[in-house]
């Protein structure tokens, strides 16, 4: 593990792994990290096909350091464009975003530009802060909100989430959906027909909201919002190496 500095004090870590070209950087979901089912699968699939590969951890996750309160979509976005350049340098990239990641994937696109190959988006989060937070709160939960600056809410996956108004307040600032998103690159879509936090029409929407050509959406009718089990890596594999012009073994 490598580690670099975007502000003071604040350790980013990331793993990067030398192959050919375009890197693929995985760029993980909200209160996820570098560790996790699909990094790590893609990690050694892609040494296996001697790929190279990214995996990195905003601030305030996994092994980086800082405080998850004090996070947005805006300053992940930006760590991560940080370890991409520092890692990476010039080197042309195929971003793979996994839910909040797939936000992030598209607004690094957006600054990126012609350095982006495609993009593999898994049951991607944009704008979800609007689309799927907000609308879920109550008025007592609002006014907490407003009050106290962070609420926790219920997570099948552990702790309770912490939901605070600086995550609302900039995820304001970096919606997508509601025009054209000037992508062009090839977007490949996986998303899970009974995923409870991202509802798969969203991909519908946002595959209108691009203006890519070559968009292509993979609905997996049983899947979930994780698509982690084996027969949805291995989707996810055949997805990647396909958009890489490989078989990916």
């Amino acid at each position: 593990m490598a580690e670099t500095y975007r502000r003071e004090n604040v350790a980013l870590a990331y793993e990067f792994h030398p192959g050919r070209a375009p890197v693929v950087v995985f760029l993980p979901g909200f209160k996820s990290d570098m560790n996790g089912t699909k990094a790590i699968f893609l990690r050694d699939a892609c040494a296996a096909a001697g790929q190279a590969m990214l995996r990195l951890d905003y601030a305030g996750h996994g092994q980086s350091g800082g405080n998850f309160l004090d996070g947005c979509i805006g300053d992940w976005a930006v760590d991560a464009a940080h370890i991409i350049d520092t890692a990476c340098g010039s080197e042309n990239l195929l971003l793979v975003g996994s839910s909040m990641g797939g936000w992030i994937a598209q607004l690094l696109t957006l600054q990126f530009g012609a350095r982006v190959a495609g993009l593999v988006l898994i049951a991607p989060a944009q704008d979800f802060t609007e689309l799927s937070i907000l609308p879920r709160l109550s008025a007592m939960q609002r006014e907490l909100l407003e009050r106290q600056g962070v609420i926790y809410q219920d997570s099948d996956y552990g702790e309770p989430t912490p939901i605070t108004l600086k995550l609302l307040e900039d995820g304001a600032n970096h919606l997508l959906m509601s025009s054209p998103i000037a992508i062009t690159s090839p977007v490949r879509v996986l998303h899970g027909m009974r995923d409870e936090a991202v509802p798969w029409q969203h991909s519908l929407r946002l595959a209108e909201c691009l203006e890519s050509e070559d968009v292509r959406l993979t609905f997996v009718k049983d899947g979930d919002h994780r698509l982690s089990r084996p027969r949805d890596l291995a989707l996810l594999r055949q997805t990647l190496f396909a958009l890489l012009g490989e078989d990916g073994g």
